[in-house]
């Protein structure tokens, strides 16, 4: 017997349900949702996401999301670009704006070093970052990985990686707790781990 009386609908909720965090249950309310909307609303969500998912880019600079080839804060002339914070991925990028304690640029790395999983070095974007500060002059670069062992791993990496040029290597303050990732982080206590950073080799 069908569980949804409608295959159009399981359909739907199937899909829906494999969102992060969507269950059956919340999908079913989201696809009931839907259905009951103006047929122009269904067809805005359905193209929003295709259009996303078809035309969004990566910045050729830092690799965040973005809509053009540069980023709108890679391409900001305010933003100081002497500073690099780098992050896990997008998520992070906007857990610091919140913040508005950051001015400066990013680095996206796509991921950290995870063997486990098969995620090594050449995996991520840590080659670009490593050209960055190569080519640009960059003054400071600020890691703001997850307190976890993958994210230590990373840091202490990018670290061997960049210690021989002529730039400070800080990281976050360890307001945000051991385990934690930064986009769960309450805007004050990530705002002050931005702000109270310390040179990386004391924060080891």
């Amino acid at each position: 017997m069908n569980e949804y009386s409608s295959k159009l609908l399981e359909n739907a909720v199937n899909e829906l349900s494999r969102l992060p965090g969507i269950g059956k249950r919340s999908a079913l309310r989201m696809a009931l949702f839907i259905l009951k909307e103006n047929p122009v609303y269904a067809a805005n969500l359905a193209q929003s996401i295709v259009t996303m998912r078809n035309d969004i880019r990566f910045c050729l600079q830092c690799h965040n999301i973005s809509d053009k080839e540069v980023c709108e804060i890679c391409a900001n002339p305010k933003r100081n670009s002497s500073l690099i914070c780098v992050v896990e991925d997008t998520r992070d990028v906007i857990a610091i704006e919140k913040t508005t304690q950051f001015d400066g640029h990013y680095h996206v790395l796509g991921g950290v070093i995870n063997p486990m999983d098969g995620i090594g070095p050449n995996d991520l974007t840590i080659a670009n970052l490593i050209k960055r500060v190569g080519d640009q002059s960059v003054e400071e670069v600020i890691l703001a990985l997850p307190a976890t062992v993958e994210g230590d791993t990373t840091n202490y990496y990018i670290y061997k990686m960049l210690h021989l040029f002529d730039v400070s290597i800080t990281s976050i303050a360890r307001g945000v707790a051991i385990g934690d990732e930064l986009q769960y982080a309450d805007e004050i206590t990530l705002g002050r781990s931005i702000a109270n950073r310390l040179p990386f080799d004391q924060n080891r």
